[in-house]
């Protein structure tokens, strides 16, 4: 990439996603990400699969070896990787991860943003903070206000 190419990036984000240990992830989540991708809503710059084993260890697998069901063509996701996630990534993905689960560690750009991001940086603005909030703490919060109310 060249500075105008990075001039043009939207916001990356990453996420680390946890499949039980009693089940085997069944792919119905890859077309849905898929279609993100198609509609240019966001580019997967890395995703990479792992497994925490009893003792705390961490195993890669390849993305066409956990054995989707439905048809689901993860060969699009197999080249997915820009180096990105290093061993430190992996780590940090390993103490979230309960061991004998595998997970799922993806890092994407936000091109749906990049317009406004390149805006943004153009005026000398920079991002300063940013998070998210997990469905859970909306459904508290709302709980909670049903509650008072």
């Amino acid at each position: 990439m060249n500075d105008t190419d990075f001039d043009e990036l939207g916001p990356i984000d990453y996420l680390v996603v946890e499949f039980p240990a009693d089940r085997r992830p069944d792919g119905s989540a890859l077309p849905l990400l898929i279609d993100l991708v198609d509609r240019n809503i966001i580019r997967v710059l890395d995703l990479v699969f792992v497994r925490k084993e009893a003792d705390g260890s961490l195993a890669g697998i390849a993305v066409e070896d956990l054995g989707f069901e439905g048809g689901v063509d993860v060969t699009v996701f197999a080249e997915a990787t820009t180096g990105l996630i290093d061993r430190t990534d992996l780590e940090d993905a390993a103490a979230v991860l309960a061991p004998g689960c595998s997970g799922a560690i993806l890092v994407y750009e936000n091109t749906w943003a990049a317009p406004f991001a390149s805006a943004l940086r153009r005026e000398g603005a920079q991002l300063v903070a940013s998070g998210r909030i997990p469905v859970q703490g909306i459904l508290a919060a709302l709980d909670t206000l049903d509650a008072t109310s």
